[in-house]
């Protein structure tokens, strides 16, 4: 695999790390001293947060995101990344656009007559992009710092 593509593949088990709000995983992907910095607005970014350390980083994924609710999900999906790697170094710009999957409960009695395929909805609930530095380090792509900026108004906390 090339060097581009290895960072691409950090970035993808980010987001699913996200989904998950697995901790574990989430905390692999960063340095030990990864940073997340968290912006709203694209024209004139407002700074919401800033989250230092691997282990906090995870933590965070995993207690301070909202829940999944019963029969649901998120996905994270990124979109037209532009990656440049210089030796160790290595930058990803990325799109993404998170969707909420929630099922619906099957009725005791079964479905309704005539229904077919999925029972549910996906709804686009979060956009905006993701700028990532990483440094390779003993073979290894880490994430150095990571650069959420969304597009949407966000309540978080502290600010």
């Amino acid at each position: 695999m090339s060097h581009a593509r290895d960072v691409q593949q950090v970035l993808a088990k980010y987001v699913r790390a996200t989904d998950r709000r697995d901790a574990t995983a989430m905390s692999a992907l960063f340095m030990d001293n990864g940073r997340v910095e968290i912006f709203q607005g694209q024209s004139t970014p407002v700074a919401l947060g800033v989250l230092q350390g691997a282990t906090t980083i995870g933590q965070a994924t995993a207690g301070m995101m909202v829940p999944h609710p019963a029969r649901g999900w998120s996905h994270h999906t990124t979109h037209d990344p532009i990656i440049e790697v210089n030796g160790d170094q290595a930058t990803i710009d990325v799109q993404f656009i998170v969707y909420n999957t929630v099922g619906l409960d099957q009725p005791a009695s079964g479905w309704p007559h005539g229904a077919v395929g999925a029972q549910g909805r996906v709804e686009p609930i979060e956009a905006g992009y993701y700028q990532s530095s990483l440094e390779r380090v003993d073979g290894v792509w880490k994430i150095a710092v990571h650069r959420i900026t969304l597009d949407l108004p966000h309540a978080f906390p502290g600010a």
